[in-house]
């Protein structure tokens, strides 16, 4: 699995040290660049976005825990880098995944880059997961976002409405837009109480309190919302209730 790397240093000898290193004994980190300061490094941090990142303490313009408080939504990995070991406990609480001491240890390297692989592996599974619509825990599922997911009750759940190539979620408490078709939805509660009762409709049988007959007739929900049903979806809908 490749990951992707940015160097943050102010010294450029230790940078070309860890470039070369990087380059002879983890071949699958591609770098997409480097930094000498704070300045630079998030300008670097927000046009690259990398996977992973190999952060110095020391540097003008401020430190690298300055830098980070200005990331707050971090998607990467930090590895420290630095001569000075007072630092440590500063590092483990900003949530860095690895310590390094220059000099630099090339089996200290190594296992920092494995031990980054490893997370992101696990990550990209997960968003797989995700992706595929997956319920990893009963009576939940999880929506995608750019960030992560976020898991809901599938009984928390109203009803579902087409918003073109999105949908609206609608919650006893709120709503959400997700950038999903209403037949990802549909294919990812079909082992719940959902009816598709209109192409633009999809509904928790469990919140139907009312059926209205007519051409396709209507359904109420317990919210006071009522829906038409499509003719052709009449037939799939009233089955739940035989």
């Amino acid at each position: 699995m490749e990951i992707t790397a940015v160097l943050i240093d102010d010294e450029a000898q230790s940078r070309e040290i860890l470039r070369t290193y990087l380059s002879k004994y983890c071949d699958t980190v591609r770098i997409l660049g480097e930094a000498a300061n704070v300045n630079e490094g998030l300008e670097l941090l927000r046009s690259q976005q990398p996977d992973l990142v190999f952060l110095d303490v020391e540097m003008p313009f401020g430190n690298a825990f300055d830098l980070l408080e200005q990331v707050p939504e971090r998607n990467f990995e930090t590895v420290f880098v630095t001569a000075y070991q007072q630092y440590a406990m500063d590092a483990l609480n900003s949530h860095a995944a690895y310590y390094l001491m220059k000099p630099i240890s090339i089996d200290a390297l190594v296992a920092a880059v494995d031990y980054v692989r490893e997370i992101k592996g696990k990550e990209a599974r997960l968003d797989n997961r995700v992706l595929q619509g997956v319920q990893a825990v009963a009576g939940k599922i999880t929506i995608p976002q750019l960030d992560g997911f976020q898991v809901l009750e599938v009984a928390d759940i109203q009803y579902c409405q087409a918003d073109d190539n999105y949908t609206q979620i609608f919650l006893k408490d709120g709503k959400l837009l997700v950038s999903k078709t209403l037949k990802y939805f549909e294919d990812t509660l079909k082992e719940f109480a959902f009816a598709r009762v209109h192409k633009s409709y999809l509904v928790n049988v469990a919140e139907i309190v009312r059926y209205r007959k007519g051409k396709g007739g209507s359904v109420v929900l317990a919210s006071g919302k009522e829906i038409a049903v499509a003719p052709s979806r009449k037939k799939q809908l009233l089955e739940f209730f035989e």
